[in-house]
């Protein structure tokens, strides 16, 4: 199956019709959303609605789950805060329905998917190649998908041919891992992985494009795709709903 994995959208409409149209020019055969489809921008009724007709797999994040009232809002920042506060008066009844019915995980599949991180599905950033290794040891399929850091960024822990087969990573063992730029490409076939598409909406690796992932889990390869949209735009509906202007401004330098 041919996938587009997306994350972080972050009620970013202008970011996610470009990711959704660039996904479909690719020819995917499903689109899996790793969570946070509001919070911070000023559409999350139309995306919402977007993922909920066009994804076949969506996880909540913990925006989605603040929104919902699950999670203190006390804990994010006073922008993301007053983001949270804002979306929980304006979003229609459909929108607050759609996210209460997800979940943070997905260990379902051949590919495992968390919001955040296998040890923490809700909150974990991860980023850091020790960290993610002792992520790695404890996902539950070899190849596992998050988002919530907004970076695009793969780990990698190689498969040790000194092991009996389906004998499990310890977690002393060593991750490597880097940033991703847009036309990576991975081989997975071979070592066991975890692997973050980027954000769609507000992307923090310094490339403001929106970020996308195309995963081939009959080759077993990967490619990180990168989308230019109107920035303006999105800008523009943080300001007329008078969100904080912090969150308008730093959409153009993907931080």
């Amino acid at each position: 199956m041919r996938l587009a994995i997306v994350s972080d959208i972050h009620a970013n409409l202008p970011a996610l019709e470009v990711v959704l149209a660039d996904a479909e020019s690719a020819g995917v055969d499903q689109l899996w959303c790793l969570g946070d489809v509001v919070g911070y921008g000023a559409h999350p009724d139309e995306c919402a609605s977007l993922i909920a007709e066009r994804c076949a797999l969506c996880l909540v994040g913990n925006h989605d789950l603040a929104v919902l009232g699950e999670l203190d809002d006390s804990a994010f920042s006073p922008a993301a805060a007053a983001a949270v506060r804002w979306t929980r008066e304006t979003a229609r009844p459909e929108t607050i329905e759609f996210l209460r019915g997800l979940e943070p995980a997905d260990e379902s599949r051949d590919v495992a998917l968390y919001h955040a991180s296998p040890r923490d599905p809700i909150w974990e950033y991860v980023l850091w190649p020790d960290q993610a290794a002792e992520c790695i040891a404890v996902q539950a399929a070899r190849v596992s998908l998050i988002g919530h850091s907004h970076v695009a960024l793969f780990f990698v822990v190689t498969e040790d041919r000194d092991r009996g087969p389906g004998q499990a990573i310890e977690l002393e063992d060593v991750a490597r891992g880097a940033q991703a730029s847009a036309g990576t490409r991975l081989d997975l076939s071979d070592g066991r992985w975890l692997i973050n598409p980027g954000s769609v909406g507000q992307p923090r690796d310094g490339d403001p494009r929106a970020a996308w992932l195309e995963l081939d889990t009959d080759a077993w390869e990967a490619t990180y795709h990168r989308v230019e949209y109107e920035i303006d735009r999105a800008a523009d509906a943080i300001a007329a709903n008078e969100l904080p202007e912090h969150l308008a401004k730093r959409l153009y330098v993907g931080q």
